[in-house]
């Protein structure tokens, strides 16, 4: 019986904290995703030299990432005002085209960290306000 009553003791600590777990938006997924990438993205830059297979895939994720935002941009269902979808989708688009310059060694990484950043930060901002 003693055994019975740790296992529903533990059953029940896990059953709370399940229930005590903040409800994720799916704000807080896209943050917690493009921070992600964003982070493998600018490690990987630093370690360029060194890996260079890394740096590829980091690019690589970094434009999977875009291409899943514009394709959401575009869906009919998307709430986004008109105007913030364009813009979206135009940042994706720019990310293909400087994604395929990077690799050719023809253009920084810069840029794409900075815009990630820069949504990472509307993201936030958008979050405290609504």
């Amino acid at each position: 019986m003693e055994g019975f009553q740790v296992t529903l003791h533990a059953y029940a600590q896990t059953a709370y904290a399940q229930a005590a777990a903040p409800t994720r938006t799916p704000r807080d997924t896209e943050y917690e995703a493009i921070s992600k990438i964003t982070h493998r993205l600018k490690a990987a830059t630093a370690l360029r030299q060194k890996n260079y297979a890394a740096f590829v895939q980091a690019v690589h994720e970094n434009r999977r990432l875009w291409t899943v935002l514009a394709s959401g941009v575009m869906d009919t269902g998307n709430a986004l005002p008109n105007d913030l979808r364009a813009r979206i989708f135009f940042l994706a688009e720019f990310t293909e085209q400087h994604s395929s310059q990077i690799l050719r060694n023809a253009a920084s990484v810069e840029p794409l960290l900075d815009i990630n950043m820069a949504v990472l930060r509307g993201l936030r901002q958008r979050g405290a306000t609504g």
